[in-house]
């Protein structure tokens, strides 16, 4: 088939129900899931740490060496020395990324003013130095501004919406923060908009999720709707059997990045449904074929060392964080019994690209907080 055709089939029509949805949408403000709007926990009196220096905000050109550098065209080979240039150039962004996720799961669950004002601290310094804005970037650096964004926003949005309304007090800093997030959200739509479908994998799901994050934290419908179509973009690449096609490159890692693929769809299905829109039933169900075929893949993996025609490397898929997906997608589909004794198993689950602690916003009844 000729690849414009196809490609034409697969997103005019995502664009025309987008566009459709815009016409139709009535004019309410965006908002997160249920959960998100829970205040803080407690009110500690004890003394709260000491906020940590502001990590020098990274405003250099965004041109990172791969850990997989050096590998063959599945991308799936890891380069000890690359990936110890990339982590040392790299650990400033991080360190933003891990500790405002702590700081915010600190700060709702305890309420000291300490962690909060730490949290404002560090995200207006890196917004008034207009940091990770380079448009001088090779895959890596595009891929780190989108993992950031989606880290940074999606802690902020416990902040925002939050009934105990903790920025209230911050309305400046909160503007300085939201339009720093809305540039990076705008070049993060440039960076990974009109890729060809042989192009379009995980990272294209997780740009859509840091959107999808910005658009709901900063009420832009737009970033919305491009976020939207990007999940019905993926969707649409989950065949019959549940497989990707191109996460199947990836050879013995193709399981490991199919499980990497679900995080952000999963929740970028979970904001639409909060926003009135249905992404469940999109391509017959595309989210719980995939998903299914992943747990699947988990329990025995020779099906997919068959199809990725490589023994599967399970180091990864050993970290109950991975999984963190479950949260969001077992409340947008009925998970069996088996399944949800699973999930009970490893929760809580936090993990800084997601924003912290999913368990906590999806699944509060069965939180079983171990510490942050």
């Amino acid at each position: 088939m000729n690849t414009t055709y196809a490609l034409n089939r697969l997103v005019y029509p995502s664009l025309l129900s987008t566009l459709l949805f815009a016409g139709s949408a009535s004019a309410a403000n965006l908002v997160p899931p249920a959960g998100y709007y829970a205040a803080i926990e407690k009110r500690s009196e004890a003394k709260a740490q000491s906020c940590a220096p502001v990590p020098t905000p990274y405003t250099d050109k965004l041109v990172f060496r791969s850990k997989y550098e050096g590998s063959d065209k599945a991308r799936a080979t890891l380069n000890k020395e690359s990936e110890k240039a990339f982590r040392d150039s790299t650990a400033n962004i991080t360190a933003l990324e891990k500790g405002i996720s702590k700081q915010v799961m600190q700060y709702m669950r305890d309420g000291r003013p300490e962690d909060l004002q730490c949290t404002m601290q560090w995200l207006s310094s890196w917004a008034e130095a207009d940091a990770l804005l380079s448009t001088e970037y090779n895959h890596t650096g595009k891929s780190i501004r989108k993992w950031a964004l989606g880290s940074m926003a999606s802690a902020y949005l416990r902040l925002k919406f939050s009934e105990s309304q903790p920025l209230a007090a911050y309305g400046q800093q909160s503007q300085v923060i939201e339009a720093w997030f809305n540039k990076l959200a705008d070049q993060t739509v440039q960076d990974w908009s009109r890729l060809p479908l042989l192009k379009i994998n995980n990272h294209s799901y997780w740009a859509a999720w840091s959107v999808m994050a910005t658009a709901v934290a900063t009420d832009r419908r737009d970033l919305f709707e491009w976020s939207v179509a990007q999940f019905r973009i993926g969707a649409n690449q989950v065949d019959s059997e549940g497989y990707l096609p191109n996460e199947l490159k990836r050879q013995q890692r193709a399981l490991s990045y199919h499980n990497y693929a679900l995080p952000p769809l999963a929740m970028i299905a979970s904001f639409a449904q909060a926003n009135h829109v249905d992404l469940t039933q999109e391509n017959r169900e595309a989210l719980r074929r995939l998903a299914e075929r992943v747990l699947s893949g988990v329990e025995d993996e020779d099906e997919f060392s068959a199809k990725a025609e490589k023994d599967q490397d399970m180091d990864d898929l050993q970290i109950d964080s991975k999984y963190a997906w479950l949260e969001p997608y077992c409340t947008l589909y009925r998970c069996s019994a088996q399944t949800l004794e699973w999930k009970q198993s490893m929760q809580p689950f936090k993990t800084f690209r997601l924003g912290g602690d999913l368990t906590k916003v999806y699944d509060p009844a069965h939180d079983k907080d171990k510490g942050s």
